[in-house]
Formats: C-alpha cells, structure tokens, sequence
C-alpha cells in the first residue's frame, strides 16, 4: 500500500499544524483519532511524513504540528542522530508506504547536544558505553563550535543544536543507496527543523 503525496503540500500542512498549536487551536479530536485508529488496524497506515526527532518529552511531534493518528512516521531517539536502524526505519516507510518527505527536528536545550559540549569542553566522563556511542555521534558535528572563543556556552548550544540538524540530513541523504537513490531523483526530500522549547516554533531550515 502506497500513497505519493505532493511534497510541497504535505510540508505546508505542517507549518500550518504547527501554526494552529502556537494558537492554542488543533483540527484533532479524541473521538475522530480514536475512529481512525480503528479504521487503520483494518486497512493500515498511510502516514505523509517521516519525522526523525529527539526522544525529549517536551517535544511531542504531532501535537507540535496538530497532526492525527496516522498522519506521520515518527522516528525517536536522543539527539536526532542518525544509526543504522534509523536509516532502516526510513527506508522502510518510503519504500512501504511512498512517504517522500522527511524531517529531522532537533530542539532547543537538547540534553544530548549539551552532554556532547560539555564531553568537549569540559572531557566529562559518559557514564555508559550506549551514552557515549550516541555522544560520539554527534561529537564530529560540533566539535569546532565547542571550540569556539568569546563565545557563550548558550551560543554554541544553538549553533550545536542546528548543526547536529543539517549533519544528520546530509548523512541521512546518503546513508544508503535507496534513499539516496530517491533524493537524486527527487522523489524525496529530506529537510531540518528546530523547535524553541520556549515557543513551540518549528523553524524550517534552508534546504542546502
């Protein structure tokens, strides 16, 4: 089962997803989300988007963007880093289901990015090897920002935060053959997002 969606139009609904939530408004019910859950089991999922996001709990990705039960692929782990069951994951939803678009969205006062400056800047010890293999994947991405002079520690979380974004889309656009295969040929798009914590803003970054 597949279902091809315009990619520009899918990208639109969720800014104006996001849109509504910064206005306290949301298009979702429980009674509908609860009927299209019942309907899904049945017929199957058909999301429009892949989201690979942080695992934070203060990022949940459809009631950021006022999306349903359904609408997107969502991918979760600390720091939005890209792994090999990651790129598995994705792979699977665009070649099951023809989702075309994806978004990588980092956050601000990400505890990952933070571990990671910190590692550098300070040479704190990780206290497990599976903490350490998520630091040390995001450690070549910002390492240079961390050595940053006459630069505040809440400066280089931004720019960390938004360079760990466009790394992991660079790697995830060739992190295998099939993906990169569909990107070449633009039957996929993979783009970077940040959400302000503050906000509730998802900004959109500059496809490159």
């Amino acid at each position: 089962m597949t279902g091809i969606r315009n990619i520009e139009e899918v990208l639109q609904e969720l800014k104006d997803g996001n849109s509504r939530f910064l206005k306290g408004e949301t298009l979702q019910s429980t009674h509908s989300s609860l009927m299209k859950l019942k309907d899904f089991a049945k017929s199957g999922q058909l999301p429009k988007c892949i989201v690979l996001c942080c695992s934070d709990s203060r990022a949940p990705v459809e009631m950021i963007f006022d999306q349903d039960i359904g609408d997107l692929f969502v991918i979760r782990i600390a720091g939005n880093i890209v792994a090999p069951s990651i790129v598995g994951s994705v792979e699977f939803a665009a070649s099951t289901f023809g989702t075309n678009l994806v978004v990588v969205m980092g956050h601000t006062r990400c505890g990952a990015i933070e571990s990671t400056l910190n590692h550098i800047e300070d040479s704190q010890t990780i206290s497990s090897e599976n903490i350490h293999d998520i630091v040390s994947r995001i450690k070549p991405h910002i390492f240079t920002i961390a050595q940053m002079q006459d630069v505040t520690h809440e400066e280089k979380l931004t720019l960390a935060t938004k360079a760990n974004v466009e790394a992991s889309v660079n790697q995830l656009s060739h992190s295998s053959r099939l993906i990169e295969n569909l990107v070449q040929q633009g039957k996929m798009q993979i783009l970077g997002a940040v959400l302000n914590l503050a906000s509730g803003q998802v900004d959109f970054l500059s496809a490159k």
